[in-house]
């Protein structure tokens, strides 16, 4: 069958994938990167400081990969409320059994499939926070990521606040942000700071050669006249061209796309893990690299299940949880020590209503819950403000309340593991008021 909102969420990802090309093609940043494959689409809106190497190394730096689930994911099926008396009786199809979850306790427990990531629940790396989303519902999901991404109703300029978020501080390298998964950079990391996007980080390459000269000397040479081409050019046009010459040097000299996993980690190579798996597998690469990045963003969906949601045994939504558990726990593994300083979060636009369909499905709801793993996580635990699934709320319709604002949880995570950088710069209009959920 075809859903309405499945379709209104395919038109909402078309739309936003079309603007977002016209916006390459027209600038002249995207102009310039036709010369360096499908991958820069903002790389540059100003002349780089010259007085600064793009290519020196920097010294290694707390990093935030951000994981976008797409299409609104069931929350209250991954982070599993079987305390609350009022979760089973409204999904008698596709409730998943107390029985059955891992890091049970008395209220919430996690989704079965969600038991590759245990170890780390274990170590305290790994913490959910519940009821939390937009402060009013919006149930669109085109409007809705906007909005979550954006994360400034004071302002009409598209900006998201990832792009704020390296905007703060003085580097001005494309490789500061990074989004994976799409040449298309989504709104979170839109805006004037540079940043690169590209579906897999040897996309990031000088294109041309010749099959019968690819060799190193060729590239160097080829490398050495496209420089010269565009060493004089002024405006944008050149700044672009001569950053994106920078970037794909930078990531040469690295070992970024020959660097192998670590530590025994085996990322899944099956559908739906395919391309979350490759894009984590890059992420590691990217961190051990030392290129400067600080925020890698990441697109994994859709959790669009209108219908054949499924069940604990199997279905849509355990194939897709198993899938982002597994990815996750590949990437944590690869990372090693260095998870130290690397910490993932995810974020959807909104949840689903607490009761099944006619479909077996979930329709679109409004509290929802992110995940924390990694370095200065408070884990083995579930935070935020439970309201009840039967909690009285005026904007409430078959919703769990929201109890968090979403930017209370990603403000903390900057404050903590990015001193210095202003929250109320990140967040206009908004005072952010911590939760307790990173040390």
């Amino acid at each position: 069958m075809t859903d309405p909102c499945c379709s209104e969420h395919r038109a909402a990802t078309l739309s936003r994938r079309g603007f977002l090309a016209g916006l390459g093609a027209a600038s002249l940043g995207g102009i310039a990167l036709s010369v360096f494959g499908d991958a820069v689409r903002q790389v540059a809106y100003a002349e780089p400081d010259p007085t600064v190497d793009p290519l020196a190394a920097t010294a290694p730096q707390n990093v935030l990969v951000v994981l976008s689930l797409r299409g609104a994911i069931d929350g209250l099926g991954v982070v599993v409320p079987h305390g609350d008396p009022a979760y089973a009786p409204a999904r008698p199809h596709i409730a998943i059994p107390a029985s059955t979850l891992v890091a049970a306790d008395s209220m919430f427990g996690l989704h079965p499939a969600m038991a590759p990531l245990l170890p780390w629940w274990q170590r305290g790396q790994f913490a959910a926070v519940q009821a939390v989303g937009l402060p009013m519902p919006n149930r669109s999901h085109f409007s809705a990521m906007e909005e979550i991404e954006e994360a400034d109703p004071s302002s009409s300029m598209r900006r998201g606040w990832v792009n704020r978020m390296i905007g703060l501080d003085s580097t001005t390298s494309p490789t500061e942000a990074v989004h994976l998964s799409s040449p298309m950079a989504p709104t979170l990391l839109s805006g004037p700071a540079p940043m690169l996007a590209a579906d897999r980080i040897q996309d990031v390459s000088l294109i041309g050669a010749n099959p019968r000269q690819d060799d190193a000397e060729w590239r160097s040479r080829r490398r050495q006249s496209v420089a010269t081409a565009w060493s004089g050019t002024p405006g944008p046009l050149g700044e672009a061209a001569r950053s994106a010459l920078a970037v794909t040097d930078q990531l040469a000299r690295s070992s970024v796309v020959s660097d192998q996993p670590r530590n025994g980690a085996s990322y899944p190579t099956s559908w739906p893990a395919t391309d979350l798996a490759a894009a984590l597998q890059d992420t590691a690469k990217l961190i051990r690299a030392d290129v400067g990045t600080e925020v890698v963003s990441i697109d994994f969906g859709s959790w669009d299940h209108h219908a054949d949601y499924g069940s604990a045994d199997g279905g849509r939504m355990t194939t897709m949880v198993g899938a982002l558990a597994s990815s996750i726990a590949a990437f944590l593994t690869d990372l090693g020590p260095d998870l130290s300083r690397v910490t993932v979060l995810t974020i959807s636009e909104f949840g689903r209503r607490l009761t099944e369909n006619g479909a077996g499905g979930l329709d679109h709801g409004w509290g929802n819950m992110m995940l924390l793993l990694g370095a200065g996580v408070k884990g083995g635990q579930y935070h935020g403000t439970w309201p009840g699934l039967t909690a009285s709320n005026p904007y409430v319709d078959d919703d769990l309340a929201v109890t968090t604002d979403y930017r209370d949880v990603i403000g903390e995570l900057v404050a903590k593991r990015f001193p210095g950088r202003s929250l109320s710069a990140l967040f206009p209009g908004h005072t952010v008021k911590p939760i307790g959920v990173l040390a």
